[in-house]
């Protein structure tokens, strides 16, 4: 039973006419008079009275007419909602990130929901590290990390370009200073983000390179945590640049340059190679290229 079949069964029902039928599905009558046969043998029943001059239908064609209506409104259903969802009427947008990465996501979601606000959008967070599998085993469509995933089945672009930032409170003694040195810091309060990074690593192995002390005695879990306890006054702390760019407008912190810690990072998207990314997606992309020739500096698009 085909869809070719059903409409032309229901072309004759509305008409009462197989050449009616015929003119209205531009077939010849012939055509039309073969395909209500097939029906009819492959759901073993009659469907018109043939001996009915009107073109009546049976109790079997009753039903079936009920089904057939059923199952082409369907079809245009379908046709219209896929029509919908390659002009971004329709759609869904998943992305995983963890704390850090939400924050550039912000800007460009912005830009998205302007462009193509009929698309529902979920950003679910995640660990980093858990990222990649979440993105491959078809969790998420896109994930946001700072690190090159090392699966070849994931595909990453650089988006942006971030700095690890040393902050302190505005009234701090080194909040004046152009530029510090590491050993300088061996002093100094901590504030630790308690969540393991690759950053985290390369902190702690700078300052053992340098013989100073690093002295976390707070730990907190977020980002956010950390920049309202330091702004505080309640120590200093290590954290992605990008996050701090409000509160260093307003003064509510302040960013001392340290030589042996001028660390980059590249923020990715990553997504499945193998797979054909939705419209939703391909439109984001569209966007996030588009901010890195608009706003330049850190923002980039850098296909890997």
């Amino acid at each position: 039973m085909d869809l070719f079949q059903l409409e032309t069964f229901v072309a004759v029902a509305e008409t009462r006419s197989f050449s009616l039928a015929a003119k209205k599905m531009h077939r010849t009558q012939p055509a039309i008079s073969q395909a209500v046969r097939k029906l009819e043998t492959e759901v073993g029943e009659p469907l018109l009275d043939r001996s009915s001059r009107n073109g009546n239908l049976t109790s079997a064609g009753e039903l079936l007419l009920q089904y057939a209506e059923k199952l082409l409104n369907l079809r245009s259903e379908a046709r219209g909602a896929l029509t919908e969802l390659r002009q971004l009427q329709s759609g869904r947008l998943s992305i995983a990130a963890n704390e850090f990465t939400c924050i550039y996501l912000l800007l460009v979601l912005e830009q998205f929901r302007r462009q193509c606000p009929m698309i529902k959008v979920a950003v679910q967070r995640a660990f980093a590290s858990h990222v990649p599998e979440d993105v491959a085993s078809h969790k998420v469509e896109l994930g946001a990390i700072s690190y090159k995933p090392e699966s070849p089945a994931l595909r990453s672009i650089a988006v942006y370009r971030d700095e690890l930032t040393f902050i302190v409170p505005p009234k701090h003694p080194l909040a004046g200073a152009k530029e510090v040195r590491i050993r300088e810091l061996g002093a100094e309060s901590f504030v630790a983000h308690n969540v393991p990074s690759p950053w985290r690593q390369r902190v702690l192995e700078a300052f053992r390179r340098h013989k100073t002390p690093l002295n976390m005695e707070v730990e907190m879990p977020t980002i956010e945590a950390i920049k309202r306890f330091v702004a505080m006054g309640n120590g200093v702390a290590l954290v992605p640049g990008i996050c701090v760019d409000a509160e260093l407008k307003r003064g509510d912190l302040v960013r001392v340059p340290v030589r042996e810690l001028r660390f980059e990072r590249k923020l990715r998207l990553v997504y499945r190679r193998n797979s054909t990314l939705s419209h939703a997606a391909q439109a984001f992309l569209k966007i996030v290229e588009a901010t890195a020739q608009q706003k330049r500096g850190r923002y980039v698009f850098e296909k890997e």
